[in-house]
């Protein structure tokens, strides 16, 4: 199963939604606050190329916020990505 990466902040309801789809999808994920963590912060504009959280990542792949994974839900893409 691939790696999954979810770079989070404590206030952000997208990002509370996002890990909420993963876990009804019955998929384990790594989170990494980035809200207190400058360093942290950095690192996720600089794999994603955004400011904005959530940043999701499946291996290497960076499919963006919840909107665009709620979008490949949709679509039944996700499913592919996470190996389900």
């Amino acid at each position: 199963m691939p790696q999954v990466t979810i770079y989070t902040t404590m206030v952000c309801p997208y990002c509370s939604r996002a890990k909420r789809l993963l876990k009804r999808k019955g998929v384990g994920f790594d989170e990494i606050p980035v809200d207190r963590d400058p360093e942290r912060r950095r690192v996720m504009v600089e794999r994603s190329q955004r400011h904005t959280v959530p940043q999701i990542f499946i291996d290497d792949l960076s499919i963006g916020g919840y909107d665009d994974m709620a979008l490949l839900d949709e679509r039944g893409e996700l499913d592919t990505l996470l190996g389900l």
